[in-house]
C-alpha cells in the first residue's frame, strides 16, 4: 500500500493523478495546514521541511516491514520512482523514454523547464500571496512574477509537439508536471497561450485526474 499525505489543490495532485493512472493501492492522509498538521513532529519526521506531497510505499517486498519502507518527498521524484518501479506491472500506461536516448534527453529538459521555469513564477506569486510572513511579502513581486510566467509560457508553447502528448501518443510524467502547472496558472488568473491551452484541456480530461481529484477533495472533506 501506498500513503500519499497531502491536501487538494497543491503539488499532491500530481502524485494522485499519476496513482490513479497506474491503477495502483493507494491511500490519501490529508495535511491540515491551517491546523499545524504540517509541523506536526510526526510529519516532520517524514519530511523535516514540512511540505508536501509525501509518500510512503510500504510495498518493498513481499514482507515489507517499517525498516522497508520509502519514505520520499519532491513531486518530481515520486512520479519517476512510482513510473520507474511499477509501470511495466501496470501495462505501461506511461511513457518512459529508454535511458540515454534523446527522447529521454527530451523528457529529462521537459521536467526542468517546468520545475525550474514555468513553476517559479506561479510559487513565487502564492509566497507573497499566503505563504511568507506578512512583513517580508512585496507588493510589486505579482507583477515582476506574471511577467516571468508569460515570457516562459511562450517559450513552453512554441515547444508543443503537435502530437496529443509531449513524447508522442502516450502520457509521460512531464505531461502530469507540464499540465498540473498549467491548470496551477489557470486558478492563478494567469494567461495561458492558445496552443498550451488546448494541450491543458485535452490532458486535464483524463479519467485518472478526475478520479485523483475527487479522492482528494473527500478525504479532505472527511478529516474535516
Amino acid at each position: 500500500m501506498i500513503t500519499l499525505y497531502g491536501a487538494p489543490q497543491t503539488r499532491t495532485s500530481r502524485i494522485s493523478w499519476l496513482l490513479e493512472e497506474l491503477a495502483l493501492p493507494w491511500q490519501y492522509h490529508y495535511i491540515n495546514f491551517a491546523k499545524g498538521d504540517s509541523q506536526h513532529p510526526d510529519f516532520l519526521s517524514l519530511n523535516p521541511c514540512g511540505k508536501i506531497p509525501v509518500i510512503i510505499d510500504d510495498n518493498q517486498n513481499s514482507n515489507a516491514t517499517k525498516s522497508a519502507q520509502l519514505v520520499l518527498s519532491e513531486s518530481m521524484a515520486i512520479c519517476l520512482y512510482l513510473a520507474e518501479k511499477y509501470n511495466k506491472d501496470c501495462g505501461y500506461p506511461i511513457h518512459i523514454a529508454e535511458s540515454g536516448t534523446p527522447e529521454s534527453a527530451l523528457h529529462h529538459q521537459w521536467l526542468s523547464f517546468i520545475t525550474c521555469e514555468l513553476e517559479q513564477p506561479l510559487w513565487t506569486l502564492a509566497k507573497h500571496k499566503f505563504a511568507l510572513p506578512k512583513s517580508l511579502r512585496q507588493e510589486s513581486m505579482p507583477v515582476v512574477a506574471t511577467w516571468e510566467f508569460d515570457k516562459v509560457a511562450a517559450v513552453a508553447d512554441s515547444w508543443l509537439p503537435d502530437s496529443d502528448y509531449l513524447l508522442g501518443d502516450t502520457l509521460s510524467i512531464a505531461d502530469i508536471l507540464l499540465t498540473h502547472t498549467l491548470m496551477w496558472a489557470t486558478k492563478s488568473g494567469l494567461n495561458i497561450p492558445p496552443k498550451l491551452a488546448r494541450y491543458r484541456d485535452q490532458v486535464a480530461s483524463r479519467p485518472a485526474l478526475v478520479r485523483a481529484l475527487e479522492k482528494e477533495q473527500t478525504a479532505a472533506a472527511q478529516a474535516a
